[in-house]
């Protein structure tokens, strides 16, 4: 979401309408504070407008399934990225490597012939966006791990539903948050606990440097504390 967003529109903790980005593309000098309020969860002030990127709708959407492994389905997402691959979406439950791929009617049909698969219903992906498929209606516990997309297979225990060609992992798991953070953090990504109770800070801990950063934007948007103290983290 954070690179669709081209502008907004933010009230301040000191009443200040502010207006940050605009409407079209490159327009943005200096600190962009539009993408930096995506995911602030309110932290910062209250949002009355915001401008999107938006695309042409692809000619062409077909989604195939290709039964592979985990490790196999990373590797070739990581060698198809680096190819001119009409690839939108892929995402691997374990056993089946799921793609979609959208463009000229050409370069689709031409993917489709190159890699094989069989056709699958395109509400898949509406599914797995809402998270509605059986993987999230277990009720374990359910974190959100981003990480490189050239990443191998996380060392960790429990399910593992990859998304975003391998950028982020959804994870059902009974380790504990510093066991699956610090495997995270080895590979230079971050988790954030899904389910409410289990975790008592479920967003990945900042090294002090950055919870500095976090500290001053904050005092410099809302200097009275009034907008979701604590919501992120405890010191905000």
């Amino acid at each position: 979401m954070r690179d669709f967003v081209l502008g907004t529109r933010l009230i301040t903790g000191l009443g200040k309408h502010l207006r940050f980005g605009g409407e079209v593309m490159k327009n943005v000098a200096g600190y962009d504070v539009s993408r930096l309020l995506t995911g602030s969860f309110g932290c910062l002030g209250v949002l009355t407008e915001v401008s999107l990127k938006v695309l042409p709708k692809p000619r062409l959407c077909s989604s195939i399934a290709l039964e592979m492994d985990s490790a196999r389905a990373l590797a070739c997402l990581a060698e198809w990225g680096q190819q001119p691959m009409p690839i939108s979406a892929a995402s691997h439950d374990g056993r089946v490597l799921r793609l979609r791929l959208e463009g000229g009617e050409g370069s689709v049909a031409a993917a489709h012939e190159r890699l094989g698969g069989e056709l699958i219903d395109a509400t898949y992906w509406q599914q797995l966006n809402e998270q509605r498929l059986p993987f999230f209606l277990d009720p374990g516990p359910l974190w959100r791990v981003c990480v490189p997309a050239d990443t191998g297979v996380l060392d960790l225990p429990g399910e593992q539903l990859i998304d975003w060609g391998g950028a982020q992992r959804w994870l059902k798991s009974e380790a504990s948050g510093d066991a699956i953070r610090a495997m995270t953090a080895s590979v230079g990504g971050h988790a954030t606990c899904y389910s409410q109770g289990r975790d008592d800070s479920p967003f990945h801990p900042l090294t002090a440097p950055l919870l500095r950063y976090h500290q001053a934007l904050k005092t410099r948007l809302d200097p009275q504390g009034i907008f979701n103290p604590g919501r992120l983290y405890r010191e905000l």
